[in-house]
């Protein structure tokens, strides 16, 4: 009788100076239930230079039976150290939660079920809110860390692939030196899954393994929602397939967003700075056209 190896799945984590956040989601992983249906270890990419997450790991490596690798990439891009986590995975599975998220304890059993029962080269899960002190309530109205959720089965297409709540097989890789361009500071997942689905990969959803998001006092900033824009405006026109009709659809939606944002204010707090942080979009948009870059730094933290 032959003995079927059970697969391996690597938990791959990029951090950059989110210590408390990063202890939280290592003792959620620690839970995860796998039922035996396969083994996991994390990796963990500390894209911080001064190894500020090092402690952390070390702490938890005292406490927990859990393999887990640390590697450092010191030069700040989240495309870069996404590669190095993947050069870093044991098995035929990847998976990837941010660091400022945390699972449920059948999250990564939900995932890896729906892979292997439908047979699709990946599986994303929705991502849901947490915030840590009652936030105002233009920010619930605004719906700005509301993501959208899909039936389970629901094939995406690349505008809805994401990295905080993915499953991977490491197959869809070979061949792929890069498989996140260095060159997004932001929207590197989006990039790598339109390229994905052009040579012919699929990507279904789960609507039931639910990972969620710590969010801050400091992310309902309009300066951070403003500069994050700008940077997310940047990096979508790096996207392949965009052209002249991009171009001409932001530079058509800057006076129409002008013209509606006195009439949002008067409606809700919520729906101006919602207009008012599409408007930031697509100016990061015809910034990176014309070669100007409004934001300096590799990570919008505060």
């Amino acid at each position: 009788m032959t003995i079927t190896e059970v697969p391996h799945i690597t938990v791959c984590i990029c951090t950059y100076r989110r210590e408390r956040y990063l202890g939280r989601l290592l003792e959620r992983l620690a839970a995860i239930e796998t039922d035996g249906l396969f083994t996991y270890s994390i990796v963990i990419v500390d894209n911080d230079r001064s190894r500020s997450a090092e402690p952390i790991v070390h702490a938890f490596r005292k406490t927990s039976p859990l393999d887990i690798d640390y590697v450092v990439e010191p030069r700040q891009n989240i495309a870069r150290a996404r590669n190095l986590a993947l050069r870093n995975v044991r098995g035929e599975f990847a998976a990837f939660i941010d660091d400022d998220e945390f699972p449920t304890k059948h999250w990564l059993r939900t995932l890896f079920a729906e892979c292997k029962g439908r047979q699709v080269d990946g599986v994303l899960g929705p991502v849901k809110p947490q915030y840590e002190v009652q936030p105002p309530k233009w920010v619930v109205t605004g719906g700005f860390y509301d993501r959208p959720s899909y039936p389970t089965g629901f094939i995406i297409d690349g505008s809805k692939g994401r990295t905080g709540n993915v499953l991977l097989r490491m197959a869809i890789i070979d061949g792929e030196p890069v498989p996140f361009r260095p060159e997004f500071r932001t929207g590197e997942d989006q990039d790598f899954f339109h390229r994905m689905i052009a040579r012919g990969f699929v990507f279904t959803w789960c609507h039931e393994a639910v990972a969620y998001e710590w969010v801050p006092p400091f992310r309902w900033k309009r300066t951070f929602l403003l500069r994050r824009a700008l940077l997310r405006g940047t990096s979508a026109s790096l996207q392949s397939g965009v052209g002249a009709k991009d171009a001409l659809r932001s530079v058509l939606a800057v006076p129409a967003y002008l013209i509606l944002l006195p009439v949002a204010l008067l409606l809700s707090h919520g729906i101006f700075m919602r207009y008012l942080v599409s408007l930031f979009d697509h100016l990061g948009k015809l910034m990176a056209l014309v070669g100007i870059n409004p934001i300096r730094e590799q990570y919008v933290t505060e």
